[in-house]
């Protein structure tokens, strides 16, 4: 049991040591240009003129379970209400830097 334990914590650590390479690798200056030309109209300044409740403020990602790449990352891919999905009209890379560069600013304070 003790060996199965020693494994698993291997292996989450091997995963957690992959994983932080990608989360670095983000482009924020990229990032910040697709937002300047695909989200700034809406969301200037980390606001959201369509819905003034759900800002990119770093207290409304937390509110609504969005503050993390991951779930900045499936927003912007498949939309969600009045936000048009963005999985075909961005790549991958792009989308993985504006949801780095989002979360950023809202850290910062926009």
């Amino acid at each position: 049991m003790r060996k199965l334990a020693f494994t698993l914590a291997a292996v989450l650590i091997g995963v957690a040591l992959w994983m932080a390479p990608a989360a670095q690798a983000a482009d924020l200056a990229h990032g910040g240009q697709i937002f300047g030309n695909n989200c700034a109209a809406c969301h200037i300044g980390g606001g959201n003129v369509v819905n003034g409740a759900k800002t990119l403020k770093q207290a409304d990602l937390e509110k609504y379970d969005m503050a993390s790449i991951e779930a900045i990352t499936t927003q912007v891919t498949n939309g969600k209400n009045a936000m048009p999905a963005f999985k075909g009209r961005l790549s991958d890379e792009d989308i993985a830097d504006v949801a780095a560069y989002v979360l950023s600013q809202a850290e910062q304070g926009w």
